[in-house]
């Protein structure tokens, strides 16, 4: 747990944090997770037990990570971003436990209000548009279109949702409902 009054977040007495990270206001960091070098955390966030945040891995304010996930360097989450329990994001797409690709990495962003699933899995260097929605366990293999309803494996588009998350019948109700 921080304790310096000058620190205006929390951190579980069981993470680490390391140098060189910046943290907003009213973030929450909870136990045995790793805030790595380099990344920049909005405010208000709230990082559940069991997550590692990657060097130089931007988080926009009011982001969600659930328990068990991975947020590896590449990905750039907006604001109101929900990373749901045990989702899997990668940052290289040929890996290779004897190559090292670390100048191959992918940028991964996700959009404002984007929403993940649990045990979901994004693959490296797609773009997830604003508000879209991306079902318990889909796996990502392309760009999302804002307001997209994504389930499957590879996830396909069966609909569209508001930035409330309720089903729409149309994009244009979507984005103005």
């Amino acid at each position: 747990m921080v304790n310096d009054p000058m620190v205006n977040y929390f951190v579980h007495e069981s993470s680490y944090v390391d140098e060189g990270c910046t943290i907003g206001k009213g973030t929450k960091i909870w136990h045995f997770s790793h805030i790595m070098s380099g990344c920049t955390i909005g405010e208000d966030c709230n990082i559940g037990q069991n997550v590692v945040i990657s060097p130089d891995v931007v988080l926009g304010r009011n982001c969600k990570i659930q328990n068990n996930v991975s947020v590896y360097t590449g990905v750039r989450c907006e604001d109101d971003v929900f990373l749901g329990p045990s989702m899997v994001f990668t940052n290289v797409i040929n890996p290779r436990a004897a190559v090292s690709r670390k100048d191959e990495y992918r940028e991964t962003i996700l959009r404002r209000g984007v929403s993940v699933g649990a045990n979901a899995t994004i693959v490296c260097g797609h773009t997830l548009g604003e508000y879209c929605l991306i079902g318990a366990g889909s796996v990502v293999t392309k760009d999302v279109p804002p307001y997209a309803l994504m389930v499957g494996n590879p996830a396909r588009q069966i609909g569209w949702v508001n930035a409330h998350g309720d089903k729409c019948a149309s994009l244009d109700e979507a984005m103005n409902s």
